[in-house]
């Protein structure tokens, strides 16, 4: 199969999940109003997600070296059409929570899976600007995702957007099972289930690399999920405004998505990696200072995030090198990592806002952006081409 086609069939499936990942965040408050609860306690949602959308990273990453990486995918990308439909009809809270957490369930697959198949069929050359396309056609559907589910609460409401959504997924879905059957997909029969972690982890590289990547997710993500929330309190706009100030993110992680390994090779991962962590620490500090002024408040978001796609590019590439016989169990790990470090932050940040507000919640995640940022200029050797005899270990 020509591999130009690879990458616009797995980005569409990447640019449903990110679309439907992100998009809670600015019609949270929506939510909220319609299920009789309070922010704080509909933000519940975004956790039931990240969850399971973290710990089914490790059943993943064996099951696509056991059964094939695009076989994992396109059932996955089926079984995530069904379970974001049925969001569209929760009727309470706890039905919405339970269909929020087997599409994450499902969403878990695509994006770590989809990187680990780009890395076997791309050859080491192409593969930094494969998985850079990908990424930017993933997290286009993130930036559009906020103007578009925005526009869909405002002119219908929250549960118009799961239909779109859904709809979206069907064609995705349906390209996978036709055009992406003839996507290259190797089995490995002898694939373990708990092993190829363990060894992977065991590398104090690729250790410190995803302890970053938990701590990461629980500052980033946690403070990410609250912006809608907080904008609202604050300007008192709809939810077509909301999402049009969250594009700002989507946006700008496509731009740096685009760019980020270009910059990596000129000036190096750690450096990159450091630059954008800084830059979501510098968000924050925005949010706190001046977060009254709504065109500072656009320019926070778009740079939460450039750093964050800076950072985050950077830690799934390194990964890739990680397992050359079992690259889904080392993109796998950073999923994991990161949608659980999210998914903590997002409760722990509801008990923050609630307690104490959300410039409290800015200014704790912020301090704890930093300390990772820290963390990073610490590490030593984990940024460096992993050689071809670590890469091999967990194979």
């Amino acid at each position: 199969m020509d591999r130009k086609k690879i990458i616009p069939i797995l980005g569409l499936a990447g640019f449903v999940t990110m679309a439907d990942n992100w998009v809670v965040s600015p019609i949270l408050p929506s939510i909220a109003q319609n299920l009789n609860v309070n922010i704080a306690s509909a933000a519940i949602i975004i956790t039931a997600y990240m969850l399971p959308f973290g710990l089914f990273q490790l059943f993943y990453g064996y099951f696509a070296e056991r059964f094939g990486k695009r076989q994992v995918i396109t059932f996955s990308i089926a079984m995530f059409t069904i379970a974001t439909a049925l969001c569209a009809f929760a009727v309470s809270l706890s039905d919405l929570i339970i269909y929020r957490a087997l599409t994450g369930m499902f969403a878990a697959a695509i994006m770590p899976i989809s990187i680990a198949l780009i890395g076997d069929v791309f050859p080491v050359e192409e593969r930094q600007s494969a998985i850079g396309s990908f990424m930017g056609m993933s997290f286009l559907g993130q930036g559009l995702s906020m103007a578009i589910g925005g526009s869909i609460a405002y002119f219908l409401n929250w549960r118009g957007v799961f239909v779109v959504y859904a709809g979206l997924a069907v064609l995705s879905s349906i390209l996978l099972f036709t055009i992406g059957k003839n996507i290259p997909s190797t089995k490995n029969k002898e694939s373990k289930v708990l092993t190829p972690y363990l060894n992977i982890l065991k590398n104090p590289s690729s250790a410190i690399i995803y302890a970053l990547v938990i701590f990461e997710g629980l500052f980033l993500i946690g403070s990410f999920s609250y912006l809608g929330g907080f904008i609202k309190q604050i300007f008192a706009i709809n939810n077509f405004e909301i999402g049009m100030v969250m594009t700002a993110f989507g946006i700008m992680a496509l731009i740096a998505g685009r760019n980020s390994g270009k910059i990596a090779a000129k000036i190096g991962r750690k450096k990159t990696v450091v630059i954008g962590l800084s830059l979501a620490f510098t968000a924050n500090m925005l949010l706190i200072t001046a977060g009254s002024m709504l065109p500072v408040v656009v320019i926070a978001v778009g740079i939460m995030g450039f750093g964050f796609m800076m950072a985050h590019s950077t830690f799934l590439t390194i990964a890739t090198e990680f397992a050359a016989k079992g690259r889904g169990y080392a993109t796998s790990l950073v999923a994991f990592f990161f949608m659980s470090g999210g998914g903590i932050g997002t409760a722990i940040g509801g008990q923050i806002v609630s307690g104490s507000g959300y410039l409290i919640l800015f200014a704790i995640y912020g301090v704890g952006i930093l300390l990772v940022t820290i963390g990073a200029i610490l590490a030593k050797n984990s940024f460096k081409l992993q050689s071809q005899a670590q890469a091999q270990t967990p194979a």
